[in-house]
């Protein structure tokens, strides 16, 4: 029975430590866009042109069949 306890209180306190690191890394990443949110609008832009290029290829190909 304590044996069971203790690996209970284990498991809890490692998903305890799991969620606090997985929001301590949300807000990390929030905070790094906000910061840099300029360079990454920039980034999408570059993307959005590679993006239809892409999609004008598929549909050349779609069409081809």
């Amino acid at each position: 029975m304590a044996d069971e306890q203790k690996k209970n209180a284990s498991q809890t306190a490692k998903t305890v430590v799991k969620v606090i690191l997985g929001i301590g890394l949300l807000v990390l990443g929030v905070w790094l866009l906000w910061l840099w949110r300029w360079d990454v609008w920039t980034i999408i832009k570059g993307f959005m042109g590679l993006a239809v290029i892409l999609a004008g290829v598929i549909s050349l190909a779609i069409a081809k069949e």
